[in-house]
């Protein structure tokens, strides 16, 4: 009832609301729809409006009728508030029923929740039991698989007995179970299982006893092989052969899995396994490699092995002098007992092709042993156990392995080399100081042979090589350049400092015949050569000290003409270098045909005032006046330069004395001109062309200084060029 009264009063509020809003309507502006009807009102009482009091009354009626009908609507409405009051308690009523019933039902669901509740924790706790079980066998089994080294390998691995292959096969078998069972990752908190911990001591006992069987046996292995004899058909061979190592080789790569393993399980005592190789080896190898050179030095000097200490001895000796020419030129009437030229190349050919394998069979062999080259080394990295993420770690987990770089890789192998082949270098020194001294100019052969070599060794593949080796032949390269290099500075020394003997009568000077026989030599010797870069600037600084010597001539004390030595051995090296056609000297070859003409022309000029002596120098006085200032129709008066002097002296030369004074300076000349370089023509032809010239220069100071005098000289250009050729004819 109270909620049918609040519903009443809330309608009352409304429809007071509602007047209140139409009354506050009737002020508002009229829409267009009820202006029309306000239009239409009216005009249905148009008659009435007309007529205001009549027209409100009919309104007021109108407003009754219509109040007294919201009056009856009103009484109608509460009617049926009041029965839907009653309805709506019905409603509750029947709500109040349902919530009961439900409130029941509620009850009985929580007591089926906590029984389902209690199922399903039951559930779970078996389920993880069950979980537990699976995993505690699945451990169980994994440690009793893999931690468990059957009874055969713990007694081989107890024995440690490599004296046989099928036992070193057992070994390397057994080793490597025990590995897997030492590498296998297990949780830190096993290891205070007793029967793990017992298990893993096991483990680390017997490898360390096999450790130190094996390192025993390997070691014996290598004191064995370092005290081996040279083998006898070395001694006494008569080609030069090098020893092979493939038997000890042989013996020893059947341990290599288990060097991979040593390596893997204890790297503190597999890193000093190559060095004793190496200290054992290198005894063995010095011996063998003192007997190879000691072979190729007796080849090379074609010596027995009786009287090889005597010959050596004496080369050593001659090579000890301070001689220029390597002792060589003390001997040229020994010169056939000499070895052959080509025996240094092909020697130190022979010797260069018998280290290469030698050096690149040793070298596989220890990057193969010792695991030092790059695929062994990622081979090797690719095995070792990984750490887990898990928290896992191996049972016996060893120093952090990185793999090394490509650099480090080479290095090892090169390094180890060194040490085993340590007598390898300083043996091929002494060889290579043994072929220097074989002949005058052996150094070239020397850089030559390696030189190429070391280039054909630079395009080969990298399995045909050595690292090593190729160290060692950069070094004795470079040792033979200094040699050339100081060969060339003595060579210089002694063209620089060569002296010409004051009697000598001209011709070729000896270091320009030094200088040539070294160009004929080295040109050879390069002939084929890969590079010449050395060669060139020994040329160049030669051919330097040739000229420097040649222009010192020039302040020195001959008794010949020192325009004409300058003139022959300028010519010679001009005629010698033009055959030779050498690229580099192509400067020094003008230069020296240059200094060959301005000496030539000095020559002729000096010998050419000697037949006509007198009168050459009265005209030079003449031409001297001139020069003075005094005009030429003047110098007649001169008292010196007068007509009656000039013919005194024109009269001291009749055509005869001019032949015989031709003569005379042809057989000087011919006596002094070096016969090999056949000189005489050009210089006879020169003297003939000078001779002419300076007697058209006389012709024309007679004509321009002595004008009308009719003074001439007793023969013409025809008569001389007739005494020229009759002297040339009468000498021949």
């Amino acid at each position: 009832m109270l909620e049918g009264k609040q519903s009443l009063q809330e309608v009352g509020n409304a429809s007071a609301e509602t007047g209140d809003q139409a009354e506050h309507s009737a002020y508002q502006e009229m829409t267009p729809k009820e202006t029309a009807d306000m239009l239409k009102l009216m005009e249905e009482y148009e008659p009435i409006v007309n007529n205001s009091m009549a027209f409100a009354e009919k309104l007021s009626k109108d407003l009754q009728v219509l109040d007294e009908a919201n009056l009856q609507a009103i009484i109608s409405s509460e009617k049926q508030v009041t029965l839907l009051m009653g309805s709506i308690d019905k409603a509750l009523a029947e709500v109040a029923k349902v919530e009961e019933t439900l409130q029941v039902y509620d009850e009985l669901l929580g007591s089926v929740k906590q029984q389902m509740d209690h199922i399903q924790q039951g559930n779970s706790l078996l389920h993880q039991i069950d979980s537990n079980h699976e995993k505690l066998m699945s451990e169980i089994v994994f440690l009793t698989s893999n931690l468990d080294l059957s009874k055969k390998h713990r007694q081989v691995l107890s024995r440690g007995d490599l004296s046989s292959p099928s036992k070193v096969k057992a070994c390397i078998a057994a080793a490597e179970a025990l590995s897997s069972c030492m590498n296998v990752q297990i949780q830190p908190g096993y290891r205070k299982l007793q029967a793990i911990a017992e298990q893993l001591i096991m483990f680390e006992t017997l490898k360390q006893n096999f450790e130190n069987s094996f390192i025993s046996h390997i070691t014996s292995i290598f004191e064995l092989q370092g005290n081996g004899q040279v083998p006898a058909r070395m001694q006494q061979a008569s080609e030069l052969i090098s020893s092979t190592h493939g038997p000890y080789h042989d013996d020893l790569l059947p341990y290599t899995p288990l060097m991979a393993w040593l390596k893997n399980a204890n790297p503190i005592l597999f890193h000093d396994l190559p060095k004793v190789y190496a200290w054992n080896l290198s005894r063995l190898y010095e011996r063998e490699i003192k007997a190879f050179f000691e072979l190729a030095r007796m080849l090379l000097l074609g010596r027995t092995k009786e009287c090889f200490p005597e010959g050596l001895d004496k080369q050593v000796a001659c090579g000890s002098r301070q001689h220029p020419r390597f002792c060589l030129a003390d001997s040229r009437e020994g010169e056939e007992d000499e070895p052959d030229r080509g025996n240094v190349v092909k020697m130190l050919e022979q010797v260069l092709r018998e280290l290469q394998p030698l050096c690149i069979a040793e070298q596989r062999f220890i990057e193969q042993f010792f695991m030092l080259s790059q695929d062994a080394a990622a081979q090797e990295w690719l095995g070792l156990p990984a750490t887990s993420k898990g928290g896992k770690d191996v049972a016996f987990p060893e120093k952090s392995h990185w793999p090394k770089t490509k650099t480090e890789l080479e290095e090892q192998p090169t390094q180890l080399l060194s040490e085993i082949f340590s007598s390898l270098e300083p043996e091929l020194r002494g060889f290579i100081d043994t072929c220097n001294k074989v002949q005058q100019f052996s150094c070239l052969q020397v850089l030559v042979t390696l030189n190429d070599y070391m280039f054909e060794m630079q395009g080969s593949s990298a399995a045909t090589s050595s690292s090593f080796l190729n160290v060692v032949l950069s070094n004795i390269l470079l040792l033979a350049k200094n040699n050339f290099n100081k060969c060339i500075c003595v060579l210089c020394k002694e063209i620089e400092e060569a002296k010409v003997p004051s009697k000598a009568k001209g011709g070729i000077l000896p270091f320009v015949s030094r200088f040539e026989e070294f160009v004929n030599f080295s040109e050879d010797v390069f002939r084929w050569a890969q590079q010449r870069g050395e060669l060139d600037k020994a040329h160049t600084k030669l051919v330097g000290s040739v000229f420097s010597s040649i222009n010192s001539l020039a302040s020195a004390n001959l008794k010949v003409n020192t325009d004409m030595v300058m003139m022959e051995n300028f010519h010679h090296i001009h005629c010698f270098l033009y055959q030779k056609k050498i690229q580099c000297l192509e400067n020094k070859r003008r230069e020296a045909k240059q200094r060959y003409h301005e000496h030539l022309e000095r020559y002729v000029t000096k010998y050419l005032g000697q037949p006509l002596e007198k009168l050459n120098h009265f005209f030079e006085g003449v031409k001297a006046r001139v020069a003075l200032g005094v005009k030429e129709e003047e110098v007649s008066f001169q008292l010196a330069y007068s007509k009656q002097e000039l013919r005194k002296v024109i009269e001291k030369y009749p055509g005869k004395e001019v032949k015989r004074a031709l003569d005379t300076l042809y057989r000087k000349i011919h006596k002094y001109l070096s016969p090999e370089e056949n000189l005489l023509p050009v210089v006879w032809r020169a003297m003939e062309q000078e001779f002419i010239r300076q007697y058209q220069e006389f012709e024309n100071l007679i004509q321009r200084c002595y004008p009308e005098s009719g003074i001439t000289m007793d023969f013409t250009v025809e008569d001389l060029l007739n005494y020229f050729i009759s002297v040339t004819q009468s000498s021949m």
